[in-house]
């Protein structure tokens, strides 16, 4: 009987443990906007160090915004380049190689 009550004062303790880790205010566990403002408003910032927090955060978006962008367009230049290659019978390899040898002679 002793040990079946440990037993399950062990599966409990377990159990709010990992009810506890899923639940914390942890900025790594924050996956909404209430998530977030439970832990943002749990690191008590003054409304300046709220500002420099989020001119940094709309820099970072910007940032991975501009990059999305930009691999965007490599991935339709790059499709533009198969279709090339495609089109005229040829591989990657040497529509890439045409167009340095275009550009090079456009350049002299």
């Amino acid at each position: 009987m002793s040990n079946e009550l440990d037993l399950d004062s062990a599966i409990n303790a377990l159990d709010t443990y990992q009810y506890d880790q899923k639940h914390s205010a942890d900025l790594e566990q924050a996956r909404n906007k209430q998530q977030m403002s439970k832990y943002l408003n749990s690191l008590d910032y003054s409304l300046h160090r709220l500002r420099v927090l989020q001119e940094t955060v709309n820099e970072l978006v910007a940032a991975k915004e501009a990059e999305q962008v930009r691999q965007e367009h490599v991935q339709t230049y790059q499709t533009k380049i198969i279709n090339l290659a495609k089109e005229y019978d040829t591989n990657y390899q040497e529509v890439i190689l045409v167009m340095k040898q275009l550009e090079l002679k456009a350049s002299s």
